[in-house]
């Protein structure tokens, strides 16, 4: 079968606006289609295995009725991602997306669907204010039950991948990192090239850049793409890094790195998923100033911390190594 492709053409003022995003909206829907076929993502079985029956609720129904089990998602579901996107975030714009948008969203669901669920989306077509509320108030109960208890460390992995790779474009050049997103990208000069399976299209980004997303849920078999607008240009890709034991708990992560650095240095390395000053990284610590102070110094001459000055105060985050280390606990 020959191959199609999604072309995003990058002008000079698209390239300098080529950013990553988080997307709390795209890995709860590849959780749900996980959980409808869990033959494509095995390193996921064992955290499956440590879930509630949430697969059963009427709540998980419906959302698997509007997202469906593989292809083309509804792109109401994705907000345009950003680098600090919440899940509160992501919820409150579902809450906003206008009536038209979820009707032809849905609509095109609709074309894929068979049976009960194609009566289940006609239905919501009909009102689709009404199954606005219903799909968020689903959202909620579903990412509580999902993807709440573990997305700490699904945000360690992200934040993990996004610095690696921020790294390796400012060492090697955008191309080069790009070309690494995955194996069905192509990243050469201004254009960057996604394999699909059924669908093809060129996008103009037109200045506004193109998104980079990340994604713990998805299968690592190929990547999605967001080309309609008003979404901006988005290429959601596997995140790098994902092993069996992903979903460790924090208590987990946390012990496996006091082995290597000692309580308060592994605490330090979990915390600075954000830029914290030093009186707040004493303060987390139950520490004086000074000693916060020397165990920064260690951490940042290991390479696991940077340090910069911001107005009166020093803030400390996370290195791409410190960011693998609290990724892979």
């Amino acid at each position: 079968m020959d191959r199609k492709f999604v072309e995003f053409h990058l002008g000079s003022s698209d390239i300098s606006a080529v950013r990553f995003g988080i997307s709390p909206g795209h890995d709860l829907v590849h959780a749900i289609r996980a959980l409808l076929r869990p033959q494509v993502v095995p390193l996921h079985w064992a955290w499956f295995r440590t879930l509630p029956p949430v697969a059963t609720s009427p709540a998980f129904r419906l959302l698997a009725s509007v997202c469906g089990p593989r292809g083309y998602l509804p792109d109401f579901l994705t907000a345009t991602p950003t680098g600090d996107m919440t899940p509160q975030d992501e919820l409150a714009r579902l809450r906003e997306v206008p009536a038209a948008r979820l009707r032809t969203d849905l609509h095109k669901m609709l074309d894929r669907a068979t049976g009960a669920r194609k009566q289940q989306l006609q239905e919501m077509i009909v009102s689709p204010e009404r199954s606005r509320e219903r799909i968020a108030a689903a959202w909620e109960e579903v990412w509580e039950a999902l993807l709440s208890p573990v997305w700490p460390q699904m945000l360690r992995l992200l934040r993990a991948d996004i610095a690696v790779r921020a790294r390796r474009s400012s060492d090697a050049g955008l191309a080069e990192m790009g070309a690494t997103l995955h194996s069905t990208v192509s990243w050469e000069g201004e254009v960057v090239r996604v394999a699909m399976t059924a669908h093809e299209e060129v996008v103009d980004c037109g200045g506004t850049g193109l998104v980079l997303v990340p994604s713990v849920t998805m299968p690592a078999l190929g990547c999605a793409v967001l080309t309609e607008r008003p979404s901006q240009p988005t290429i959601f890709y596997p995140v790098h890094g994902v092993s069996k034991a992903w979903f460790r708990s924090g208590d987990d992560a946390l012990a496996a790195l006091t082995a290597l650095l000692g309580h308060a240095r592994a605490h330090l390395v979990l915390e600075l998923q954000q830029p914290l000053s030093t009186s707040e990284c004493a303060t987390l610590m139950e520490v004086s100033l000074s000693t916060a102070s020397h165990h920064l110094t260690v951490l940042r001459e290991a390479g696991l911390v940077d340090s910069h000055r911001r107005g009166r105060s020093v803030l400390h985050t996370r290195t791409p190594l410190g960011e693998a280390l609290a990724a892979g606990g």
